[in-house]
């Protein structure tokens, strides 16, 4: 049996938490919050423990506690200052929430100090594991619809539906300190954003070798956006490699959601074929059930093939993601995303950022 300490009990929690429910494998025995009250009320919600001890303090929980892996749920700037306290205490497996860390350079000291103390630095991307989503790459990598050459992600943002989130635990988006990405912070493409990055990163599979991007500063937040990226080309490739994502905010939508009100939804192009992923966070709801929103359209061949056999509950890519990490810890896997390739997602992601500053298109290797 694997002991998991928690650090944050925000919102995200209520989602992370189901994986470890009735689990044979792993139990939560710690937890952390700046305000206890509220992890109190997590534990009476999930009907965890009642004798959990509850720490304010995440040094003094890494000190006392022997624990097998610990998940980060904390604003983006303390990820990399909690990791590498975690590894120090001899962690084996250290998940943190997107994005990996602030900068380069603290991605690079996370994944040194992990390394030193021979722990596993896994980046907790939940998109990876939603079940339309795993058969989707299950099919890419099986050739079905052969060499990827485009990919378009749209992300689409509205005002109404999903969960209410508390305005005081929603603060520190806002400050750019905290948020990291642009200097006034990027609350669209470094937060939301991250799972579009590592989406379009993940399917190719290649290194990238240049982005442009543009955002807006509507309601003051960075958007809408719009970056394109190119892949680096080589001999073995039968098609040039392009991606483009738009985040679009729909001030006068509802989107129906269990969750955030927001949604998302994917095109591949391929060398013979082309696919359609519908919907990520509000999978589930009213739009699911109609033809033109089934989970998966293929078409190739010159036919048309809906898959729509899957678990439609956006849970269930957390509660897999969870069951990830428990087998990582319990064989000393590699993790589906590691600190090294996370690092090349937030390579990505910040220079997407940096793009839309400066006005210009940039090279990664620049």
């Amino acid at each position: 049996m694997l002991n998991v300490g928690i650090v944050g009990t925000g919102v995200i929690f209520d989602l992370h938490i189901l994986g470890y429910l009735n689990n044979m494998d792993a139990k939560v025995v710690a937890l952390c919050n700046r305000t206890i009250e509220k992890a109190r009320e997590k534990i009476q919600k999930f009907k965890l423990n009642d004798k959990i001890p509850i720490y304010s303090d995440y040094k003094e929980m890494l000190d006392k506690e022997d624990l097998d892996i610990i998940e980060i749920l904390l604003p983006h700037h303390l990820h990399a200052e909690v990791a590498i306290y975690a590894a120090k205490k001899g962690i084996k497996v250290i998940s943190v929430q997107k994005p990996m860390a602030l900068t380069l350079e603290e991605a690079d000291n996370m994944i040194e100090s992990c390394s030193n103390y021979d722990s596993i630095l896994s980046v907790y991307e939940n998109f990876l594991f939603a079940p339309h989503i795993m058969k989707a790459k299950a099919l890419i990598d099986e050739d079905y619809i052969g060499e990827i050459s485009s990919i378009r992600i749209k992300v689409a943002i509205g005002n109404k539906g999903g969960w209410e989130v508390p305005k005081s635990a929603d603060a520190w988006r806002r400050d750019p300190k905290q948020m990291g990405g642009s200097k006034k912070g990027s609350p669209i493409l470094f937060d939301n954003g991250w799972h579009a990055f590592a989406l379009g990163y993940w399917f190719f599979n290649e290194e990238i070798e240049k982005v442009f991007a543009w955002t807006d500063k509507f309601t003051g937040i960075d958007a809408p956006a719009y970056v394109m990226w190119k892949c680096k080309e080589n001999d073995e490739q039968l098609v040039p490699k392009y991606g483009n994502m738009e985040f679009v905010l729909m001030p006068e939508m509802k989107i129906p959601s269990n969750y955030y009100n927001t949604d998302e939804f994917i095109e591949i192009i391929a060398s013979r074929g082309l696919m359609k992923i519908n919907q990520g966070t509000s999978i589930g709801n009213v739009m699911t059930s109609s033809d033109i929103f089934a989970p998966i359209v293929l078409i190739r061949d010159g036919k048309v093939e809906s898959l729509k056999d899957f678990d439609l509950d956006w849970k269930y890519s957390f509660i897999k993601a969870t069951q990830h990490l428990i087998e990582v810890a319990k064989n000393n896997k590699e993790p589906i995303l590691s600190g090294k390739q996370a690092k090349e997602i937030l390579k990505f992601n910040l220079t997407a950022i940096k793009s839309a500053e400066l006005g210009r298109e940039i090279n990664l290797d620049d």
